[in-house]
């Protein structure tokens, strides 16, 4: 199997189908291969890669979360008369000011406690979601433009 494939089997399993199930559905579909000697050989070369890979996205990921754990990260806003912030904090302000400290992360991996961008000045912790179920905390800190 080259992709997972409901009802069948994962990527990388061997099973016995049809002929003409093989020959109709899954080889024009790119969902499976014939099960040659060759052919495992290099599968199971590929799966050896991206164990690899995954290996040192993993290591990669924890020592990006070990450098954010714990960080506060001030954050400044536009604020009216009435001590409400002009526009709302979002994700993208978030990331902007990460990126000012060195962390290139992308919007979809902040999370906002509130699920709602942030609306006021004080402190909010917000989870920075990694690939391999790995987040870190992060205090966001919403202070007025000088």
């Amino acid at each position: 199997m080259l992709k997972d494939v409901q009802d069948l089997g994962k990527k990388y399993d061997v099973k016995d189908v049809s002929d003409g199930y093989a020959r109709n559905f899954l080889f024009p579909k790119k969902l499976a291969m014939l099960a040659t000697k060759g052919e495992l050989k290099k599968l199971e070369e590929k799966r050896e890669k991206e164990r690899i890979e995954a290996e040192k996205d993993l290591a990669k990921n924890q020592e990006i979360i070990g450098r954010l754990e714990g960080l506060e990260l001030e954050v400044e806003a536009k604020v009216g008369k009435e001590g409400g912030l002009y526009a709302a904090i979002s994700e993208t302000q978030i990331t902007k000011a990460l990126k000012t400290k060195g962390f290139n992360l992308k919007n979809s991996q902040i999370k906002i406690s509130t699920g709602e961008p942030i609306k006021e000045l004080g402190e909010r912790e917000i989870i920075i979601e990694f690939a391999h179920g790995l987040e870190a905390k992060v205090k966001i800190i919403v202070v007025e433009e000088k």
